[in-house]
């Protein structure tokens, strides 16, 4: 299963520079992720700071 990115997202960027497969990218409020080329490693989840990005 992919994850998701929930509305706790601070856009702090974490996330983003984190992900080995680029599969997540800044949204309008949030960051997002691509569920498609997510490789549900949780790197995401491990550096987020408010807990943002859950498995789906």
């Amino acid at each position: 299963m992919a994850y998701k990115i929930t509305d706790a997202c601070i856009k702090c960027g974490a996330c983003e520079a984190e992900c080995p497969a680029s599969a997540i990218s800044e949204g309008e409020n949030q960051y997002e992720i691509n569920a498609d080329a997510c490789l549900d490693c949780g790197a995401c989840a491990g550096v987020c700071p408010v807990g943002a990005p859950t498995e789906a």
